[in-house]
C-alpha cells in the first residue's frame, strides 16, 4: 500500500510534536482544575479513553486496510505502555505508575524524537503516532502532577526489572516471526538515537546503562522542580 514518506525534522513533525505536547500542555496548564474530582475523573477517563481508542484503531486499520500480520502484534515497549497507562489511570495504581513513568516516558519520548514512521501527513498512522505517544507521556504526568504520585530510586530499578520482563516475550517474538520488536533484534531502518550506539547485540547492554541513566535523570528533574516549588512557596508564605 503506497504512502507518504515521513521526513524527521520536517514540518510534518513540528506538527505532530505539536499535537503530542498539546496533550502535556493542557495538563500542565489546567493542573489544579483537574485536581477537583470531577474534573478529575473527566480528564483521567478522557485519557484512558484516548489510549484505547488509539490501540484499537491501529488494530482495526491493519485489518480494513489488509495490512495486519505479526508486525501487528502489540509488543512494541510503547505498545505496552499505552494499556499500563490506561489501567495505571484507572486504579490510580502506584505500581503501574512506577512502570509507566520512567518506561513509557523515555519510550515515547525517544518515539518523538526520532519517529520510526512510515506514514506522513495527513495519513491515519501520522496523527496516531503521535496523539498516541503524546497521551503516554500524558497519563504518567497526569498522575505525577495532578495525583501527586512521586518516583523514588527503589522505583528505578523495578521499572528497569519490568523492562526486561516485557522484553521476554518481544524477543521470542521476534525469533518466532522474524519481527524487531523493541528493536532487539536489529536497529530500526531509520534514523534513531540507537545510531550512536555500537551495532547488534552490543548495543543491547550499552542501553542498559543508557536506560539507568536517563531514569536518574528524570528522577532528578522531578526532584529539583519540587524543590524548586517547595522555596517558592516559601517565599510566597513570607509575603
Amino acid at each position: 500500500m503506497a504512502t507518504t514518506d515521513f521526513a524527521p525534522f520536517s514540518a510534518a513533525h513540528a506538527l505532530g510534536m505539536a499535537l503530542a505536547a498539546a496533550i502535556v500542555v493542557g495538563i500542565v496548564l489546567f493542573r489544579r482544575r483537574f485536581r477537583t474530582p470531577r474534573a478529575n475523573r473527566g480528564a483521567r477517563y478522557a485519557l484512558v479513553a484516548i489510549l484505547v481508542v488509539c490501540e484499537l484503531s491501529l488494530q482495526a486499520w491493519y485489518g480494513i486496510t489488509d495490512n495486519w500480520g505479526l508486525h501487528s502484534l502489540p509488543f512494541q515497549l510503547c505498545s505496552v505502555m499505552m494499556w499500563l497507562s490506561a489501567i495505571a489511570l484507572l486504579t490510580r495504581s502506584r505500581r503501574l505508575y512506577e512502570v509507566t513513568f520512567f518506561l513509557g516516558i523515555i519510550g515515547a519520548m525517544q518515539a518523538l524524537l526520532t519517529p520510526n514512521l512510515d506514514a506522513g501527513y495527513p495519513e491515519f498512522r501520522y496523527f496516531h503516532f503521535f496523539i498516541a505517544h503524546g497521551a503516554i507521556i500524558g497519563a504518567s504526568l497526569f498522575l505525577t502532577a495532578i495525583e501527586g504520585y512521586r518516583p523514588t530510586t527503589a522505583s528505578v530499578f523495578r521499572a528497569l526489572g519490568w523492562l526486561h520482563v516485557i522484553a521476554v516475550p518481544a524477543a521470542v517474538a521476534n525469533a518466532l516471526t522474524g519481527a524487531n520488536f523493541m528493536f532487539l533484534a536489529r536497529k530500526p531502518s531509520t534514523a534513531s538515537l540507537l545510531d550512536l550506539l555500537a551495532p547488534w547485540p552490543w548495543y543491547l547492554l550499552q542501553l542498559e546503562l543508557v536506560a539507568l541513566a536517563l531514569c536518574f535523570l528524570m528522577l532528578g528533574i522531578v526532584r529539583l522542580i519540587d524543590r524548586l516549588l517547595h522555596i517558592r512557596a516559601a517565599k510566597a508564605r513570607q509575603y
